[in-house]
């Protein structure tokens, strides 16, 4: 537990830039309304970045920060703020911080897609973990060594991990059912108007079958199917089979159902899974393709492009930046030619 009954837990939140301000103010909040609520104060906390310097969270709003990664301060549990672009910081110092810690013997937890820096710092081996479901794939691949669930969130030992938006909220309500009882538990959730505080089985996207309704188990096993087999895909045909259907009938199960034949749904399934490893990791592209069971770059770049309207390798640029400067600078070397 990272809570005492009998004194103050000091927890520090360390900001990543363009973290998720949703999911911090989710945890800062839950932690300020135990404080309120109890009329003691059960948790401090501090804000930490990198170099000592403000940061700027996703939606570009700027928080100021006590101390950087070098400080000597103790905490009885840090939380690593991640959000957007976790995959391209490189943070050494605060790798190094995280470590020194883990060796003083404090808990360690990631917010949204904070673990990628918790699984680079090593600081994950033999725990469970999870992280935001857009990062799941790409976290998965470029760290094929770790249990990474796609659960709400994760409490193993030392070790807390949370997915994004409100799974934080939840992730310290049991935190805090643990250390100072259920009834301020339940008195928090009904401040913040949380009709049920989730646990840790919880998964982070709802489910198919409350989608379309719990009456079409056979077309939800078929999807799970799907989603199971992105590597290498099933025929139709083999679809069919294991769930005891003519292709036929599955084929109309779809197009009730999710308004498409069987294979544009797995196609539309693991193009998206190769969107998030795209977007979410370093993986070279023809890599991407045969992970997500395409025969060739080629022909993945072809699917790619007619789904989402440009090729996997401008939509890796778009999101770097570097697309707009690209065009932009062809455009002022025409002008500059045509002006010659």
């Amino acid at each position: 537990m990272i809570g005492s009954a009998d004194s103050t837990t000091r927890i520090g939140f360390y900001l990543m830039p363009q973290f998720s301000m949703l999911a911090f103010s989710s945890a800062v909040e839950t932690l300020r309304m135990a404080n309120q609520l109890s009329g003691q104060t059960l948790y401090r906390w501090t804000l930490v970045s990198s170099d000592g310097h403000e940061v700027a969270c996703s939606n570009g709003l700027r928080f100021p920060v006590e101390h950087g990664a070098q400080t000597r301060a103790r905490y009885d549990a840090v939380f690593v703020c991640g959000g957007l672009n976790v995959h391209l910081i490189k943070d050494e110092p605060g790798m190094q911080w995280l470590r020194q810690l883990d060796k003083q013997g404090a808990i360690l937890g990631a917010i949204c897609t904070g673990t990628y820096l918790l699984a680079r710092a090593d600081l994950l081996h033999d725990y469970r973990c999870t992280i935001h479901w857009e990062n799941l794939a790409a976290a998965r691949e470029e760290f094929p060594h770790l249990v990474i669930s796609p659960e709400l969130f994760e409490i193993d030992r030392k070790r807390y991990t949370c997915a994004g938006g409100t799974a934080p909220l939840d992730m310290l309500l049991s935190e805090i059912r643990s250390s100072h009882g259920n009834e301020l538990a339940t008195r928090i959730s009904e401040q913040f108007m949380c009709d049920r505080i989730r646990d840790q089985n919880d998964r982070q996207r709802v489910p198919l079958t409350q989608r379309i309704g719990a009456s079409q188990p056979k077309l939800a096993e078929a999807v799970s199917l799907m989603e199971a087999n992105i590597e290498e895909p099933m025929t139709l045909d083999e679809l069919s089979h294991h769930v005891g259907l003519s292709r036929r009938q599955l084929e109309r199960l779809f197009q009730r159902y999710l308004h498409c034949v069987p294979t544009r749904y797995y196609l539309e399934l693991r193009l998206e899974r190769a969107r998030q490893l795209l977007l979410q990791s370093s993986m070279p592209i023809v890599d991407i393709a045969l992970a997500c069971g395409f025969i060739s770059a080629p022909h993945f770049s072809k699917c790619y492009r007619d789904t989402f309207s440009l090729p996997p390798r401008d939509e890796r640029r778009r999101a770097a930046g570097l697309l707009g400067d690209s065009r932009e600078k062809k455009k002022a070397s025409k002008r500059t030619n045509s002006a010659d």
